[in-house]
């Protein structure tokens, strides 16, 4: 597995190493009205009681630590990344710990909420467009102006190893687990989770979930070979509007099972479904794996998967923006009432 991919399961188990005595292990939650519609166990990975407010602080602390030296003269001079705002919050909270300096790029676009936690946490936010050309373009002269370190979202090993830690704990907190249900963008949690998964319990399925509007996984596996979206998306769930990429497609390709694409109008009703029952604040990315459970399609899986595992990936809500509640159509196949 080394050879055939950015990272081992060896990476994860040195990530949780490095980063356990900066994260929480964050509960696992059930529900009998979710169970009940759904026919299925299900177990709620609540990432959004994470440090930051989304799981992504994992990979975060896990890539800093590595780019520490022995000596503080060594430190680098500053820390820069892209990203849709959970990503920001992150890099923003671990260089702050070590007292770098940190550069978010950031699309015009992102919640307010989530760029005023980046500049909470002391790191300098810089606007680029929402397109990833954009941003790229942008985080590279962030990079030469400040001779700063590059920790991407999703691409970078360390950080694809870190969100692998993710799975150790569900494999330890629901031992029966039969599937693991993850929100994809740029593929990072999903990747890393899979590599975990697949070497710790082969038999245990993983299944991707993103926006119609945001299928590049979906089409990616559907044609064997990466296919990233043809433009910025449109979509509510604004933490998984990039492409997945060249480290997570191969691992994604082999050891992801399967892949749920779910409608604006499905990641809404399940967010809100998710907020009235369950009282848990999800942000409408974490609302993906649950509308993809709570889909038609899903349907189809096996009844003999029966515990399933969603991971509610980040709570970081913008609470101004919530006037889609009023726009979210109940989808005709489910019938919960609200």
């Amino acid at each position: 597995m080394c050879a055939q991919y950015c990272i081992s399961f060896a990476d994860v188990e040195k990530a949780r190493n490095n980063i356990q005595d900066f994260i929480h292990l964050t509960p696992v939650l059930t529900s009998s009205i979710l169970n009940q519609v759904t026919g299925r166990n299900l177990f709620f990975k609540c990432e959004l009681f994470q440090k930051t407010g989304s799981f992504k602080i994992r990979g975060v602390i896990n890539a800093i630590r590595g780019l520490m030296p022995t000596t503080s003269e060594e430190k680098p001079k500053a820390v820069v990344t892209h990203s849709s705002g959970n990503h920001g919050q992150a890099l923003a909270y671990a260089a702050k710990l070590e007292g770098i300096p940190a550069y978010i790029v950031v699309p015009q676009t992102a919640p307010s909420c989530k760029k005023l936690a980046i500049q909470a946490y002391g790191a300098s936010i810089v606007y680029s467009e929402q397109s990833d050309e954009s941003r790229e373009n942008v985080t590279r002269r962030i990079m030469e102006e400040t001779e700063g370190i590059m920790v991407h979202p999703n691409q970078e090993p360390a950080v694809i190893a870190g969100q692998g830690t993710i799975a150790m704990e569900v494999l330890n907190q629901v031992p029966l687990v039969d599937a693991l249900v993850v929100p994809v963008g740029g593929g990072g949690m999903v990747a890393g989770i899979a590599i975990t998964v697949k070497a710790l319990r082969p038999s245990v399925k993983v299944y991707a979930a993103e926006p119609v509007n945001a299928d590049d996984c979906y089409q990616s596996k559907l044609k064997g070979e990466l296919t990233p979206n043809p433009c910025p998306p449109e979509t509510i769930a604004d933490g998984v509007r990039s492409s997945i990429g060249l480290n997570t497609w191969p691992i994604i390709r082999d050891l992801v099972d399967d892949v749920f694409t779910v409608t604006e109008d499905e990641i809404k009703y399940a967010t809100q479904l998710v907020w009235e029952r369950m009282k848990l604040l999800i942000e409408p990315t974490a609302g993906v794996g649950v509308a993809a459970v709570l889909s038609q399609h899903f349907q189809t899986v096996s009844p003999e998967v029966k515990n399933i595992c969603i991971v509610l990936s980040g709570g970081n809500v913008d609470l101004t923006s919530v006037t889609w509640m009023k726009q979210a159509e109940m989808p005709a196949h489910q019938s919960v009432s609200v």
